[in-house]
């Protein structure tokens, strides 16, 4: 069974983000009436940090070499190893068991949200492969950063999710879908740009829709 896992960073509970993961997620479970869907709120519920103990296992999947996603667990040797994995454990299962997951993110200081680094941090082990599912990012962003743009050089959250994706889960389907110059409705500097983030706004969400009926 098809299922998508829905993940929320936005620190703000009505957001760009939040709206386009939401447009996204709701399209794609209409088109997929018998599909799983687990939204987890990571500003809302935030994943701990990882520790030492979650250091350990990573160096036990290497000196092991079981890195097969079904038998990690089995790198578990220590009680405090054993509280990590617990931990982790919901999430990563939660990861494994989806075919799409759709990250509704905003950009913070040209990069991703620490709530989002945890949860990333949590679930990633060395070797570990994700190939054949897809991700979607729905991203908002106070300025304009996309390709041409002045500022795009300072954008380290498509790229480094891209990156991410490839380099660590093996993953080369990833879509992005972004809401430009958020901050033209508070920033009197950004003022007469807002027409941009109007014609972005609706943009994005129609792509949402139409990309989550194909997915």
């Amino acid at each position: 069974m098809t299922g998508l896992l829905h993940l929320d960073a936005s620190a703000r509970s009505r957001s760009f983000s939040r709206e386009l993961g939401d447009a996204f997620a709701a399209a794609w479970r209409e088109a997929h009436p018998d599909g799983g869907y687990v939204h987890r709120d990571l500003a809302a519920e935030p994943v701990p940090f990882i520790d030492e103990a979650w250091t350990e296992l990573c160096d036990n999947v290497l000196s092991s070499g079981i890195t097969d996603l079904h038998r990690l667990k089995e790198n578990v040797r220590t009680p405090r190893q054993a509280t990590a994995w617990a931990t982790l454990e919901p999430l990563f299962d939660e990861l494994v068991a989806a075919d799409v997951v759709l990250i509704a993110t905003p950009m913070y200081n040209f990069g991703v949200p620490a709530s989002l680094k945890a949860w990333i941090d949590q679930v990633t082990f060395p070797r570990m492969r994700l190939t054949g599912r897809r991700f979607v990012v729905a991203s908002a962003r106070g300025g304009a950063y996309g390709p041409g743009t002045p500022r795009e050089p300072f954008d380290h959250q498509e790229r480094y999710l891209r990156d991410f994706f490839a380099g660590h889960f093996a993953v080369e389907d990833v879509a992005f879908l972004s809401v430009e110059l958020v901050n033209s409705l508070v920033d009197p500097a950004l003022a007469g740009r807002r027409a941009e983030h109007e014609e972005s706004h609706a943009a994005a969400l129609e792509a949402a829709r139409r990309l989550a009926k194909e997915y």
